[in-house]
């Protein structure tokens, strides 16, 4: 069996800045900052490691215990928040989920800084959550290299659990991602690299991380299909 792990934001869907407007709001009401300062990068990264460091930045202890306090505030907030901002599935998505879907060697995940609330909540809204049986998440890690060895792992339980005592093996992982943290993390696993440039990072820059894809988007998708159905006869 092959596992195919898709990144979200950037990659699946756009949100329309949700994420970041329930970062700013469960900071605002939940520790009393108005406005997060400080350089903090977003893109790519896990949502404990964005969170710590803007505590750090803002003067917040960076906790154990202000994590799981900022993971309440942002969970119970990332379904309304998502609702009220503008965002959609990206081009050529739902058409390759449903390519992927037709092909009986492949398992598919997530492979995601967000926090798995967060994660299925964006899903959920934009009709994907069921697309996904399984996944890694940025609840626990700061190191998006960890949360692709949990994905991995999460895919290699998927198929001993859905296997009726046969026992497949994953044969092979292809990462989904729009920035170069993405191409990191899939060499981190071993995994054949995809790298779509429908988030912020620019073709330039996608292209200088070395993937083993590079697409503008996700509607002209036949040689990663390709690469699917060369898995299944290798």
């Amino acid at each position: 069996m092959y596992a195919v792990l898709f990144d979200i934001d950037g990659t699946l869907l756009t949100t329309g800045g949700a994420g970041k407007l329930c970062f700013v709001e469960t900071f605002r009401e939940d520790f009393q900052i108005a406005a997060p300062n400080g350089d903090v990068p977003f893109a790519g990264r896990s949502d404990r490691a964005i969170a710590l460091e803007l505590m750090r930045v803002n003067g917040v202890e960076p906790s154990e215990k202000n994590w799981q306090r900022f993971q309440a505030g942002y969970c119970g907030r990332i379904v309304a928040t998502v609702a009220g901002c503008d965002g959609s599935v990206l081009p050529g998505v739902v058409d390759l989920l449903d390519r992927i879907a037709e092909l009986s060697h492949v398992a598919v995940g997530l492979l995601t800084g967000n926090v798995e609330h967060g994660a299925r909540a964006k899903l959920a809204h934009y009709g994907l959550s069921e697309r996904f049986a399984f996944g890694g998440f940025g609840d626990r890690y700061d190191d998006r290299n960890d949360i692709a060895a949990a994905a991995q792992q999460a895919a290699e339980q998927h198929l001993a659990a859905n296997s009726n005592g046969a026992g497949p093996t994953l044969r092979g992982t292809m990462v989904i991602g729009d920035t170069v943290n993405d191409v990191t993390c899939a060499r981190s696993i071993g995994a054949y690299a995809v790298a779509v440039a429908t988030g912020h990072a620019s073709m330039a820059e996608l292209a200088a991380s070395e993937p083993d894809l590079l697409l503008t988007d996700l509607t002209d998708t036949d040689a990663l299909l390709a690469e699917l159905h060369a898995a299944q006869v290798a």
